[in-house]
């Protein structure tokens, strides 16, 4: 398992390109294996209606949101090795060869370091704005990869289905990693989990409660094995939306893969026998850039002495 680090590519103090570039530098410095971005189209004025609650307003943090490929291409000049993944980009909310150009043109400028983490996306206000009913998750999803893995594929490309048709074309660039970026899907439903141990390389939930997690993983490897798919050669790759701490949070009460570096350390380690390929975590707790560079080194730090392997920095 190794560590991650979801980039301040939202409204947080940390939300500017200098600072962006600064802590994924210091994430590759310190041997971090990738950096994360996620896409939100628009902040409505109202109240949402929103997963686990009543319509309430979105948390202001979705009130500025970066582009997530955009951000990872500038990610990507000033980076040479770190994975550039995005988690998740709504693909419903785009078309498939738009998407997988992009895609593309990132693996290609990276030199093939793009993971393609995707979701169907959830907000009413969202589908709206991007035309696009609701009802075209599942069976749309399921065209979207295949016609992006057309694109990917060797030219001439073509592709028809009920949602999504190519007609025959040639279609540039290729993308570096063979087949293309690894796509991860975004999923905590049981439909959701077998739609990514059918069609996707990998899968990408969030993390809240160790049971819950242990419980996804499990779901989605049994979900792969029932389709004759070898659950070792699919990832699971894990979202924390916290952020790493500056100081330890009293332990009564405190939410699991929160709190300071230690406390996240000692949580990581439970997670060993799930066999996790990554786990990565927020940014934007620490007053300055500087003070978050230390918080990353911190969590490193104090991952390794838990016993959780982490990929060794890399010489600069």
């Amino acid at each position: 398992m190794d560590l991650g680090v979801n980039l301040p590519t939202a409204n947080t103090r940390h939300t500017s390109p200098e600072a962006i570039v600064r802590i994924a530098q210091a994430a590759e410095r310190l041997g971090y294996g990738a950096v994360w971005t996620f896409e939100r189209l628009l902040y409505p004025t109202g109240d949402v209606a929103q997963p686990g609650g009543p319509p309430r307003p979105l948390p202001e943090v979705y009130k500025v949101a970066y582009d997530p490929l955009e951000t990872l291409a500038y990610v990507a000049a000033g980076t040479q090795r770190i994975k550039l993944g995005t988690s998740v980009v709504d693909a419903l909310f785009h078309t498939p060869v738009v998407l997988a150009k992009r895609y593309a043109t990132l693996d290609v400028f990276s030199a093939g370091r793009a993971i393609a983490g995707l979701g169907q996306g959830w907000m009413a206000q969202e589908f709206r704005t991007a035309n696009v009913p609701p009802r075209r998750k599942g069976a749309g999803m399921d065209e979207f990869v295949a016609a992006m893995r057309a694109v990917w594929g060797p030219d001439p490309v073509r592709y028809r289905g009920r949602f999504y048709r190519i007609p025959e074309s040639i279609l540039n660039p290729k993308p570096v990693q063979p087949g293309g970026p690894p796509i991860l899907l975004g999923a905590m439903s049981p439909a959701g989990l077998e739609r990514a141990a059918r069609i996707a390389d990998g899968i990408n939930p969030i993390a809240f409660a160790y049971e819950q997690l242990a419980g996804l993983v499990e779901g989605f490897r049994a979900a792969a094995r029932a389709i004759g798919r070898d659950p070792a050669t699919l990832k699971v790759v894990v979202r924390v939306n916290n952020a790493i701490a500056p100081a330890p949070l009293p332990e009564a009460g405190r939410a699991f893969l929160s709190g300071s570096a230690a406390q996240l350390a000692a949580d990581l380690s439970r997670l060993l026998p799930l066999g996790l390929d990554h786990v990565f975590f927020g940014t934007g707790a620490a007053p300055t850039v500087e003070d978050e560079v230390a918080l990353l080194e911190a969590l490193i730090g104090a991952a390794s002495a838990a016993g959780v392997a982490v990929a060794p920095a890399p010489p600069v």
